[in-house]
């Protein structure tokens, strides 16, 4: 047994570390449960094994290097979990046990990123992630950009503490994998690993991308007022602004409260955003008290998890579709099945090495299900039904859509044919899409239209465009025409960052763009820049700065770029010049200044040449502090690091 007990052990420590610090889970949250409930059924039996560093004597995950620590005044609990309505029996028998008139309180279990959140005299001053339940990470910055999070409280009491679930929408998740997948990137596995992901991010401008959202189900602390229900303190929660954990219902029996967590099981697939269970509470308050918890968990809640929803059906075929970098990835073609709330047909099979690892193939009898309960994926093919004769998949020697040799790098299979129709479309819509030329009226289908009808080959087509061409076809007339025409000449004049962005080099998005812009200040200069050069830009590294060096020696693209040069687009970049007075210095901002935005705070120094840096360390040259600063003060004394106010930062940039 100490051998097993060993095994698992460091099997669960190593997806935890996966799924908790990396945000990368290799393995299904239900999979982790099970071998981690098998883990503590031994335990239980051979506590003489029991090992100190194992899962079960933890709450949650590390903290992250790059993040200032936050203690929890209350602990962050994390809750028993239960898989069986026998498990939700024995919970009420120990709690009537004791209070024969508890009654519950039943909520939805969000599947995302567990946080706290501070205010002070209703104004929000800190936020902080789970961690381990006592120390967590400080996400404060980040939190901000979550916009269902209030920042500031009418009649609010002197000091509150609140706890959420940030998780992200199905909608956003699925976009999110859109564009990755379409730009060759790692895919995320799930909503809540999208929204750990990006909750962690140390740019706060990418987590506001991502559009987060939370729900907040627990007071932690509220100075002033009493309560003396759970149900009391989200009626309150909810009038102070906060957007509540939805469905929570109170009910005196656990066969009512079992009903309602099987009903809210089955409405999960209609829901805009992931759950992984239900969660029954004790609603008194004083009860909850005496009661207390163990080293792990409260008694007076257990958390009811939903099983993933898994069915089988045969594959029939395996369909090979072009992105728009070229990247070709496998579509997995299955006889239609009922999963999590709609019919689904396919799936992505994403490359030919999962493929080989799964060891899929065309008439194989397949396991479907929902990651997330969204995206549908195959989890694993049945050998043992599989009919005689099937093969091995092996990705095409040559593109299904231009007929070029492919090439393979890695587990990525690539067309390299700057003209393959496949590719065309797709770039044309990459160019014309709102984070970069912004050209409305140019949705998918009116792209397909002007490239099948030979109206344009390339973006730099577009700005050839006539306007009774275009009023000729279905679906226009002359003020329609009117209107994309004048959609296209406003394009001309988008910054030079977002030109660059539009070109769809491989790895280079949104942020590449404006550094690469603010760097080369004219595309004939970043044109020429050698990787040696791209390389030393921070956020470029040598892949990416491989790819931009491959682009431009690619004399089609160069071409390509005379073309929209003529055109008059802006191959300059005509913002001003950035000053120098801050070169090499690191600026940290906290607290609430009198006069300044922290957003315009930081665009005055980026202005000078300055970087604005989230948290606080050795290598930050002044911390700006204003009203109500937190933690990042306090390091920022104990580090000795110079402190200004606002009145000194205008003073250094010259500003009266």
């Amino acid at each position: 047994m100490k051998k097993r007990i060993n095994e698992l052990t460091d099997l669960l420590n190593e997806y935890a570390v996966k799924y908790y610090v990396e945000d990368n889970p290799v393995v299904s949250d239900y999979e982790y449960d099970m071998l981690l409930r098998e883990l503590k059924s031994l335990e239980e039996q051979y506590p003489q094994f029991r090992r100190s560093d194992s899962p079960t004597q933890r709450v949650g995950g590390a903290v992250l290097e790059g993040f200032e620590s936050v203690r929890h005044e209350v602990p962050m609990e994390s809750l028993q979990d239960a898989f069986s309505r026998e498990e939700i029996e024995e919970f009420d028998r120990r709690v009537k046990g004791v209070f024969p008139t508890a009654r519950y309180a039943v909520e939805l279990k969000i599947d995302g990123l567990s946080v706290e959140a501070e205010y002070v005299n209703g104004a929000f001053v800190r936020a902080a992630t789970r961690g381990d339940g006592v120390v967590g990470e400080d996400i404060t910055e980040n939190m901000k950009t979550v916009r269902a999070l209030p920042l500031s409280i009418k009649n609010a009491p002197p000091r509150l503490i609140v706890r959420g679930e940030v998780y992200m929408p199905k909608k956003t998740f699925a976009e999110l994998n859109a564009r990755r997948e379409e730009n060759g990137e790692p895919l995320f596995a799930n909503p809540r690993n999208a929204a750990a992901g990006s909750l962690r991010q140390l740019d706060s401008r990418i987590t506001a991308q991502r559009n987060l959202s939370i729900f907040v189900f627990n007071l932690q602390l509220c100075e002033g007022r009493e309560f003396s229900s759970h149900k009391q303190t989200l009626d309150a929660l909810r009038e102070y602004g906060f957007p509540v954990s939805p469905y929570y219902t109170l009910f005196d029996s656990i066969d009512d409260a079992w009903n309602e967590i099987q009903r809210l099981g089955e409405e999960r697939s209609s829901l805009p955003f992931d759950i992984d269970g239900a969660v029954i509470k004790t609603d008194d308050l004083s009860m909850r008290a005496a009661m207390g918890s163990t080293s792990k968990y409260p008694k007076w809640a257990i958390a009811y998890k939903y099983p993933p929803e898994e069915k089988e059906t045969v594959l029939r075929e395996i369909r090979v579709n072009v992105g728009r970098t070229g990247v070709l990835t496998p579509l997995a073609i299955f006889d239609p099945v009922f999963l999590a709330g709609s019919t689904v047909s396919k799936a992505t099979l994403h490359n030919k090495d999962l493929i080989a690892e799964k060891d899929i193939r065309v008439g194989d009898t397949v396991v479907i299900r929902k990651a997330g309960d969204i995206i549908p994926e195959v989890v694993r093919s049945l050998p043992e039904k599989r009919p005689e004769g099937t093969v091995e998949f092996t990705m095409p020697s040559h593109c299904p859509d231009c007929g070029s040799v492919l090439v393979t790098e890695g587990p990525i299979t690539r067309c390299d044919n700057s003209e393959c129709p496949a590719q065309l479309i797709k770039n044309i819509i990459h160019f014309v899409s709102r984070d970069a030329m912004d050209i409305d009226g140019m949705g998918t289908s009116i792209v397909e239209v002007f490239v099948e009808q030979g109206m344009i080959a390339s973006a730099a087509d577009l700005y050839a465009l006539k306007k009774d061409e275009i009023a000729g076809l279905d679906r226009f007339g002359e003020k329609s025409a009117d209107n994309l025409l004048r959609s296209i000449e406003d394009s001309r004049t988008r910054g030079l960052d977002r030109l660059i962005y539009a070109l769809g080099i491989r790895q280079v998005g949104q942020k590449a763009g404006k550094i690469l812009a603010k760097q080369f200040r004219s595309m004939d200069a970043l044109a020429a820049a050698s990787e040696e050069e791209l390389c030393v830009i921070e956020d470029v590294g040598p892949i990416t700065a491989h790819y931009i060096r491959e682009y431009f020696s690619n004399p089609k693209n160069l071409l390509y770029l005379e073309r929209l040069k003529a055109a008059g687009l802006n191959f300059e970049d005509t913002s001003e010049e950035a000053g120098t007075k801050f070169s090499g210095k690191t600026f940290v901002l906290t607290g609430a200044l009198p006069t300044y935005t922290r957003d315009e705070a930081s665009r005055l120094i980026e202005a000078e040449g300055g970087k604005v840096s989230g948290s606080v360390s050795k290598k930050t040259s002044y911390v700006v502090a204003g009203e109500e600063a937190g933690s990042k003060l306090v390091k920022a004394q104990t580090l000795g690091i110079p402190v200004i106010d606002e009145a000194e930062l205008r003073r250094m940039l010259g500003i009266n």
